[in-house]
């Protein structure tokens, strides 16, 4: 840590012009080599702050949302940093998964087709080409291991790009402390916690319904699910009973009839009752289903009954559970129809039917099928248009269907589940929640919220590419029939492994799917299994168990409010359930950024913000600014006139603290004896920084960055409009006056002030701003003001009586703002001087103004009479007397 108090520094070194220009690539350089933000790893656990960096997503570029959130974060770490904290800041990069397939697909025009033979030397079709997506069906198909080669050749790139713009934005991120989430490193984490969760009986396989996305014929989560409309139309649907009368439902999805296993309506519903218990046969298939029952069901919804069939919605899925129904599933993966006809369809008609829906898409099927129940008269009526909500997979553009198929899951408390200490995990995980602090605090909801509403397990296995294999294999039996219950698993020593290459422990590749050998796992994790192990990742788990030690659990995970369900839950739910205690002490959740319609920037909508140029016209400094002026968990509008007033405020850092070093005369040392401050207006002022640092702590101490920067800059703002003004005449004694008075002390009360306060603004402002106050500290001290101590008020001590010195400062501000008042109403130059004045004061502040009299004089260049009195009783201070201005 850089020295701060001493009374006298041995250089000063002014530059004649001061410039926000290149201040970014100098001092980049510099922190770079001088590694200025490194780990110290001589530390025990008591004295690192350590923070779990979102990685962000790997899949093209950043945007200003990204710039603003990191921002918040880097704030802290460098607050922390000049407290004393060894600041534990690493960056990852989420690499796997569907964006980086999607944007290897479009940037080089390829698709993955496993079954192809690997191709040497190979040459995608395009590189880059126009930036535009590259049609599905002119995607060149390849080998699954050139596929995953262009992924790891794109990402490598792009994390370039990425960390170059970091780096300029000035993120005092440790770049020795890096990882990918397709790494080595993170897929050992990954597949070791995978396989603990599987010993423990926290990880298992089901054969169940899904939801499912067929464009990318992948299994999805209950996390990423987004709702949107979808526009539709409901189909009246004649179902007949026994007693030849017709049973009308209203269904939107009258291609899945053929799935159809029972009508459900609700207990309590009179016009129903009568048929619970009974059966009835479906229109055109003519399969016999039962009348149930359920308190789901709705009878305010169009007749009040509804098919159930295996499956349309979740809704059906919770039916056939509860009422153990059978699984008639006629959709496939490729979101078409199966092409055999169920055995469960015997009528003649029936089976004609389903011979002409057999392949088809949902759609085309749904046209077959309704014009031949319009044909039938089992179609009440015409199509109704309705607009519905459906479930679409986040980064898909088709609604999902739910299909049943072999998938992994890792308890989440979406189904019940008993833990050791006799409680259900949903129970445990939702007292996880209350054991982290969350900024702001009403964050906190939308995690408990989103517990409480879990109604699935966590599905973790995905049907893609690029990502963390899942670490199994499956036995093989003697009839060639691979038995998904006989499991194998690799030591832990082994990992990380890919089962499609590595052979699994006793076993040899000649015995790779053939009777009596193995067959591989050919699913890989979902990402968010590994990215909620970032804790674990970055901090060395396995991999590293001495820094492990020291810096887990973690202090901090800042991240976005719209990934509190998957990214801040899942990290709690893998901690939990490895550990038994919370992977951080504080989640620090940001706000949105806003387009100038209010709507969420993001990639999707299209209405993104690249940051590079922003930086570049405004500087690094002011755009930092800009985002520091956001509350956490508070949205905020793109405002480039945030980022002006950002840049205003860093020019002034520069010419306000250039000022005052040259007051002392150029080349001077600085000297910043408190003692030799002996001038009441210069102990108020001091007085005044003195609240401001407690009060900056505070904010910083709770993760309130803004208020930090609010008190910092109203303050800084005072110092040079009022203070700077009051004092530049006594300070710039340049005809020794006050020397030849023999007065030299009150010169050197006011210079040494001036460094004082610069000393302080600097250190406060430079968690903010950091390259225009590290350029300010490199003027007069040594090493970096980034690791120099935050400013105490036990610094600023010996001013006085606060309330008395504070007013000092206060009422001479206010007197000086009508003494220019007057000449700016009058058009003249602030430097022409007064021949008389006259103040009129309240009484509780003459003697405030006194103290600061001749300052006054000074600074509003009064040169004549200079009378003060305590007339007014209305609380200000006005100018009232005739004057003269010469």
């Amino acid at each position: 840590m850089t020295e701060n108090n001493s009374a006298l520094l041995d250089h000063t070194e002014v530059p004649e012009r001061a410039a926000l220009e290149g201040l970014e690539d100098r001092w980049g350089k510099t922190w770079a080599e001088t590694g200025t933000y490194s780990f110290n790893r001589d530390t025990s656990r008591d004295q690192v702050f350590s923070v779990d960096t979102p990685p962000p997503t790997v899949s093209g570029s950043l945007h200003v949302g990204h710039v603003f959130s990191y921002t918040h974060t880097d704030v802290i770490a460098r607050y922390k940093r000049m407290q004393g904290m060894n600041v534990f800041y690493p960056m990852g990069w989420d690499d796997n998964g569907l964006p980086t397939e999607r944007r290897v697909q479009n940037y080089y025009g390829v698709r993955c087709d496993p079954s192809l033979p690997y191709e040497e030397n190979f040459v995608p079709p395009h590189d880059g080409g126009d930036g535009k997506s590259i049609k599905y069906a002119d995607q060149v198909p390849i080998s699954r291991r050139n596929f995953i080669e262009l992924c790891w050749k794109l990402t490598a790139e792009d994390e370039k790009q990425f960390e170059n713009l970091w780096r300029h934005l000035g993120l005092s991120v440790d770049w020795e402390q890096n990882y990918q989430t397709i790494g080595a490193k993170a897929q050992k984490v990954a597949q070791a916690a995978f396989l603990k969760n599987l010993e423990r009986g926290e990880a298992y396989q089901a054969q169940a319904p899904g939801l499912w996305d067929v464009t990318f014929q992948t299994a999805v989560a209950q996390a990423e699910l987004e709702p949107r409309d979808y526009p539709g139309a409901y189909h009246a649907l004649a179902f007949h009973t026994a007693a030849g009368d017709d049973v009308v439902i209203e269904t939107t999805r009258p291609e899945l009839l053929p799935a159809c296993v029972a009508l459900i309506a609700h207990p309590d519903d009179e016009r129903y009752q009568h048929l619970f218990g009974t059966t009835v046969t479906s229109p055109v298939f003519n399969v016999e289903l039962p009348v149930l029952a359920h308190p789901a069901a709705e009878m305010d919804k169009g007749a009040g009954i509804a098919m159930c069939c295996t499956f349309g919605d979740l809704t059906d899925v919770q039916w056939w559970r509860e009422l153990s129904l059978p699984m008639r599933s006629v959709l496939g993966k490729d979101g078409r129809l199966i092409r055999e006809t169920p055995q469960w369809i015997t009528d003649p008609a029936g089976v004609a039917m389903y011979e002409e829906m057999a392949g088809k898409t949902t759609f085309s099927a749904r046209k077959t099928l309704v014009e031949k129940l319009k044909e039938t008269g089992e179609m009440i009526g015409d199509e109704k248009p309705t607009t519905r909500k459906t479930n679409f997979f986040e980064k898909g553009d088709k609604p999902l269907e739910i299909v049943t198929s072999r998938q992994w899951y890792i308890r989440n408390g979406g189904q019940p589940h008993t833990e050791a200490n006799g409680n259900d995990l949903r129970e445990n995980l939702l007292f996880r929640g209350k054991e982290v602090d969350f900024h702001p605090d009403f964050m906190r909801v939308r995690y408990e919220n989103w517990v409480q509403g879990l109604n699935t397990d966590w599905l973790i296995s995905r049907q893609r590419f690029f990502g963390v294999p899942i670490p199994l294999w499956y036995r093989i039996t003697e009839s060639g029939d691979v038995n998904y219950d006989d499991v194998l698993v690799p030591t832990l020593d082994q990992l990380p492994v890919d089962p499609s290459s590595d052979c699994p422990p006793g076993f040899e590749e000649a015995q790779r799917n053939v009777p009596g050998g193995f067959a591989a796992e050919i699913d890989i994790m979902d990402t968010w299994a590994t990215s909620s192990l970032t804790p674990q990742i970055a901090g060395g788990w396995l991999t590293d168990e001495d820094l492990f030690n020291k810096v887990y659990p973690m202090d901090v995970r800042p991240q976005g409010q719209d990934i509190i369900r998957t990214w801040l839950f899942s990290t709690i739910v893998r901690a939990h359930l490895e550990f038994g205690e919370v992977p951080w002490k504080h989640a620090a959740i940001s706000g949105w950024i806003l387009d100038p319609d209010r709507k969420k920037m993001s990639k999707s909508k299209g209405n993104v913000v690249t940051p590079m140029g922003l930086l570049e016209k405004h500087g690094s400094d002011a755009v930092r600014y800009w985002a520091a002026s956001a509350r956490l968990g508070t949205d905020a509008a793109f405002d480039e006139q945030q980022m002006k007033i950002g840049r205003r405020l860093a020019m002034k850092v520069l010419n306000a603290s250039k000022f005052a070093m040259q007051a002392s005369g150029g080349g001077a040392a600085v000297d910043l004896d408190l003692s030799a401050v002996v001038c009441e207006l210069d102990k108020s002022l001091l007085a005044e920084l003195a609240t401001v640092v407690e009060q900056a702590t505070a904010a910083m101490e709770i993760f309130d960055h803004t208020k930090a920067l609010e008190v910092t800059e109203t303050c800084f703002w005072t110092f040079c409009d009022d203070y700077i003004e009051l004092v530049k005449e006594r300070a710039n004694d340049r005809d020794s006056i006050y020397a030849q008075a023999g007065r030299e002390a009150e010169v050197r009360s006011a210079r040494v002030t001036l460094n004082i306060a610069v000393d302080t603004f600097v250190r406060l402002l430079a968690p903010f701003l950091p390259y225009a106050t590290e350029e300010v500290w490199s003027w007069y001290r040594t090493g970096s003001v980034h690791k120099a101590v935050w400013p105490t008020a036990a610094e600023l001590d010996g001013t006085g009586d606060d309330d008395t010195v504070v007013s000092v400062l206060q009422a001479a501000g206010a007197a000086l703002s009508a003494l220019r008042k007057v000449k700016t109403e009058q058009k003249v130059s602030q430097r022409t001087p007064y021949a008389a004045v006259t103040l009129q004061v309240p009484q509780e502040v003459i003697e405030s103004v006194e103290a600061a009299r001749e300052d006054l004089a000074n600074s509003a260049h009064v040169h004549g009479e200079f009378t003060i009195t305590c007339d007014n009783t209305d609380g200000d201070i006005v100018l009232v007397s005739a004057f003269e201005l010469e």
